[in-house]
């Protein structure tokens, strides 16, 4: 099909897995090992390898670890910049999407529902037992966040007027009232999935959703993990994760039916019907909810 009739996203899930090859972060190794797989886990390659394959992973050696999972950050903040944004006629706004890394000045408390976090933290540098007490862990700085500015009184009233001067006074929503952007997204982008990496996706997970004042932002994970066993650690369950959401779903689908074993693929239905599991082209719609 020609580009310039291809659906949005279908072109944008080609140009993230492009960019994944192109940088090196989808790749494979002299002696045939995925980058995404665990060298040490003979159904992780093969599964892998199936989906490389796919994909047409270029042959090159392995990045480090944790220059890939930068990578991984930076290209899935990408996609969704160049998806969700968008959808202004399913989801209107001033959307933002950027990757926050390491930048610890633009954590949680950046945002309008997690603003008072920002004035605990004041207190527990000021208060050494209050901190002993507490702890921060509450001080969340995801990997990639979407955020919408408020809107001002002009937007709100047009195409007819919904707020005045008596009413509406302590929406989030209204820039007079309040000039913090409103986090829409929190967004965890782990290129593998290890126990001790689902459990700090769940970690930040769960501190969004103690800490807030407000609405709840959507709180998802973003990976590229080929076992089903893996995706399992975070997929699994409800009450704090939304959904996780697979790079490359499909070729993983046809990638287990070839190379896993049949408990791979229960266990991957399992993920898929239960709607626990997605693929990465079901991200920006299930944010437009």
């Amino acid at each position: 099909m020609d580009d310039d009739n291809k659906a949005l996203i279908a072109k944008q899930r080609e140009v993230f897995h492009r960019s994944l090859v192109e940088k090196g972060v989808l790749a494979v190794s002299s002696n045939g090992i995925p980058s995404n797989a665990d060298s040490n886990n003979g159904a992780s390659r093969r599964i892998a390898a199936g989906i490389a394959e796919q994909l047409m992973a270029e042959l090159h050696e392995r990045h480090a670890a944790q220059t890939s999972g930068a990578k991984f950050e930076t290209i899935v903040a990408d996609y969704v910049a160049c998806t969700f944004p968008l959808l202004q006629h399913i989801r209107p706004g001033d959307w933002t999407v950027i990757k926050l890394g390491n930048r610890s000045s633009l954590k949680a408390s950046s945002y309008a529902q997690y603003e008072h976090l920002a004035y605990l933290d004041e207190l527990t540098r000021e208060n050494k037992s209050l901190s002993a007490m507490i702890g921060n862990d509450y001080m969340v700085a995801p990997d990639i966040v979407v955020y919408r500015q408020p809107c001002t009184d002009e937007e709100l009233n047009s195409p007819f007027r919904v707020v005045d001067e008596q009413t509406c006074l302590e929406a989030d929503i209204r820039a007079r009232v309040n000039r913090k952007p409103i986090l829409h997204a929190s967004i965890s982008a782990k290129w593998t999935m290890r126990s001790d990496r689902a459990q700090n996706s769940r970690t930040e997970a769960l501190n969004l959703i103690r800490n807030r004042k407000g609405s709840l932002p959507h709180i998802v994970v973003v990976t590229g993990e080929p076992l089903p066993s893996r995706l399992a650690s975070i997929a699994l369950g409800t009450g704090d994760i939304d959904c996780t959401y697979h790079f490359a779903l499909y070729e993983l689908i046809e990638s287990v039916r070839e190379n896993g074993s049949e408990d791979a693929m229960d266990m991957l239905e399992t993920l898929i019907e239960g709607r626990r599991l997605k693929d990465i082209s079901d991200l920006p719609l299930d944010l437009a909810v």
